[in-house]
């Protein structure tokens, strides 16, 4: 069920109608008796992601992400240039 406030009243006590829609209750803020705007509970949870598949990658190694010293080198500058 909405509860209805006018502009004037919610400005006033903003805080009680943000704790009110925390807790699920709808708040519609008037205008001349004109309702404006919705006050609800923000959604916190995010949508689950999905991966795309678009790389066609079907497996992984198990030693994927073992420590190779010759990369490493590598990202420390150690290639020489021909």
């Amino acid at each position: 069920m909405s509860r209805k406030v006018s502009l004037y009243d919610a400005k006033t006590h903003l805080s009680s109608y943000v704790d009110a829609a925390a807790a699920g209750h709808e708040v519609v803020i008037c205008k001349n008796g004109v309702p404006k705007a919705r006050l609800v509970a923000a959604c916190e949870s995010k949508p689950q992601r999905q991966p795309s598949g678009e790389m066609k990658i079907t497996y992984i190694a198990d030693d994927f992400d073992t420590f190779d010293p010759q990369i490493a080198k590598l990202f420390e500058g150690g290639f020489e240039r021909g």
